[in-house]
């Protein structure tokens, strides 16, 4: 990808970007190169971009309330298994609220190293206790402590969460619970997009949706290109 980005400030309450980035993979997506289950096609792609993209694992996860007010925030992936996507999180914080209003989400990655996106939409559900606590307690200690000590996206007076480390530090030693207010998310599919940047924004766009009344277990998908 190159880049000719201009910025401009016509006045000091307007900023303007005027970005031409020009995207030339060599690559080629098609609804016939891909696999046949997204789940299997995003392992590839995301096993083949470790050695060149920074923190590949890096995804914007989008929420909204009952009432459809969105929020989106970025997060790192954990696992993907044979259902979906999953990553852990405090269950009080905002998108767990959000979760448990609305049970969908969409999720977002972006490897501009290799100018390509990947795009989720589907249905959530809790990870088993079990699996939640074995994650836990393969995170390093200072995360394991950190867990406890923020009550996530609630308001907190400076430097009160470091205090209430310190303090657990001194409660737990080197052997610290997994608390029954964190744990794992998992994002169930029902339609997964993978996008490769092409000259002329005339990208590659292929979108698998999943046959309506197909099992979670056994998806049959749909797979279509997208114009750009």
């Amino acid at each position: 990808m190159t880049t000719g980005t201009s910025i401009s400030q016509p006045s000091p309450d307007e900023l303007k970007v005027t970005a031409h980035q020009q995207y030339d993979t060599p690559e080629h997506l098609t609804p016939e190169n891909v696999l046949p289950d997204p789940l299997a096609q995003f392992r590839q792609w995301f096993t083949a971009v470790q050695s060149s993209v920074r923190e590949p694992e890096a995804m914007t996860v989008c929420t909204a309330t009952a009432s459809g007010v969105p929020s989106a925030r970025t997060v790192l992936l954990k696992q993907v298994d044979s259902l979906g996507f999953v990553f852990y999180t405090n269950y009080t914080s905002r998108k767990s609220r959000e979760l448990a209003e609305n049970p969908r989400a969409a999720l977002n990655f972006y490897w501009r190293e290799v100018s390509k996106q990947v795009r989720v939409v589907g249905r959530v559900e809790r990870v088993a206790r079990e699996e939640s606590e074995e994650y836990f307690h393969s995170r390093p200690l200072g995360s394991q402590i950190g867990a406890w000590a923020s009550r996530q996206s609630s308001e907190v007076a400076e430097g009160e969460v470091q205090a209430r480390a310190e303090k657990l530090k001194q409660r737990f030693g080197d052997q610290v619970p997994a608390p029954e207010f964190w744990g794992g998310w998992r994002i169930i599919p029902d339609e997964v997009e993978f996008w490769l940047g092409k000259p002329s924004r005339l990208h590659d766009r292929v979108l698998y949706t999943r046959v309506e009344g197909s099992p979670d277990d056994a998806p049959q998908w749909k797979i279509a290109r997208l114009a750009p």
